[in-house]
């Protein structure tokens, strides 16, 4: 039969489902607050959780919003309590239960919940957004203007430059369980029926300048029908008006795309986010059984955080599931992420154990070029031989660091690795 989380402060009530589902045949696990249940949902992986509102630490909507936003809402919910308003159970299942139980609860009605919860179509991998990340102050304010402007408007346009979050900050305005439709990789003609399948769910478009004509006509068409069949509009660009202008773009439609903007970070502004990001990203494979279960050391963490992403958070996903797919071990290493990133870096030489008394031994001339050259070699291996970024870690200005390379013999020092 299936696994089931029972999630109550209250023992009675833990012992009293645990018996009724033990003797419908069902392997029953539970926890009595939200500190337990995340490790026991982590570890159980259950088909089904009944998760009480009222709880000592975290409450159950809060708890809830916090699996759905890591992408980890991929079981369904039931809700249960003796005192929510008809707000909560509302909210709850915006969020993403599927049922709501309400105390005392009658053995028919448990089983019944239960019985429809399981039968419902299994749940697919939920999406990652903004909202995973509280901790960092910078995607903390990014999620509040997305959230504030989306209130006002139902077409967002975000202002990306290359290499930024613009998925991850989008999948924000998406709400659980509704449509997702990317007009970017839509060959055929928009339809009304589409638009009114996909009603209250939202219309993606990662980049304004790659669109065809025909996915051009799509976006117009759209725009003049989203507060009819309550959709939400939200594309992206690297351009501005007069140069999508330039592309052929009809005036009065980029009027109107760029009525309402928000600016995106790169994902290099946010370096110190990306051990955070590669983590939930890397839950959500795992959740979605894209990947075996992995996790990624401290160290390989601070590798992600040290490259440059210039593709951004797409580059990011496709990095952590090539990871994940090819790692040998349980645990992702630095070296894993050095062979992927930096392919053939590796090969130069680490600084070797007791170099440091040979040195003390040599004159001072010879001890200092000594360390220059192991000090640069160490950090065009971590940079991957980019020249701008080794410019900007050494301190020095460009041309008396081609000078100091060549000086020192390092081949790295060639304008084809400037980027």
């Amino acid at each position: 039969m299936s696994q089931i989380l029972v999630v109550d402060d209250e023992v009675g009530i833990r012992e009293l489902l645990s018996e009724i589902l033990t003797d419908e045949g069902h392997d029953v696990v539970t926890a009595e607050d939200a500190a337990t249940a995340r490790a026991r949902r982590d570890n159980a992986r259950p088909d089904l959780v009944l998760l009480d509102i009222w709880m000592p630490d975290t409450d159950g909507v809060t708890l809830l919003k916090e699996w759905a936003a890591a992408g980890q809402l991929t079981m369904p919910v039931v809700m249960m309590s003796g005192h929510a308003t008809i707000d909560t159970a509302v909210e709850a299942t915006r969020i993403g239960a599927v049922g709501f139980l309400e105390k005392p609860i009658g053995m028919q009605k448990l089983l019944a919940s239960v019985k429809q919860a399981l039968d419902r179509a299994p749940r697919r991998g939920s999406v990652l957004s903004l909202a995973a990340f509280p901790r960092s102050a910078a995607l903390k304010d990014l999620r509040r203007r997305l959230e504030q402007v989306s209130g006002k408007s139902r077409l967002l346009l975000l202002r990306a430059p290359a290499g930024s979050i613009t998925e991850l900050a989008a999948r924000t305005l998406q709400p659980p369980g509704k449509a997702w439709l990317d007009l970017s990789h839509d060959s055929h003609p928009l339809t009304l029926d589409l638009m009114i399948q996909s009603a209250g769910g939202v219309l993606y478009c990662s980049e304004l300048a790659r669109l065809t004509r025909l996915q051009q006509k799509n976006l117009a068409f759209a725009v003049e029908r989203l507060e009819k069949h309550n959709l939400r509009l939200i594309a992206a660009t690297v351009m501005d008006a007069a140069q999508l202008a330039a592309q052929g773009w009809e005036e009065d439609l980029l009027k109107v795309l760029f009525d309402v903007s928000i600016g995106l970070p790169s994902l290099a502004e946010l370096k110190d986010d990306v051990p955070d990001l590669a983590t939930h990203i890397l839950t959500q494979l795992v959740e979605a059984g894209e990947v075996s279960n992995r996790h990624i050391s401290v160290a390989a963490q601070n590798a992600l955080r040290q490259h440059a992403w210039p593709e951004g958070y797409a580059q990011l996903k496709s990095v952590v599931k090539s990871l994940a797919l090819a790692a040998l071990e349980e645990e992702i290493g630095a070296e894993d992420v050095q062979h992927l990133l930096t392919p053939g870096a590796a090969a130069l030489p680490e600084i070797p154990p007791g170099l440091l008394p040979e040195m003390l031994t040599l004159p001072l001339r010879e001890a200092r070029e000594m360390f220059e050259k192991l000090y640069f070699q160490h950090h065009l291996r971590l940079e991957g031989g980019s020249m701008t970024r080794l410019a900007e870690k050494t301190g020095l200005e460009r041309t008396h660091l081609y000078r100091k390379l060549k000086d020192l013999g390092l081949r790295n020092a060639t304008k084809e690795n400037e980027e």
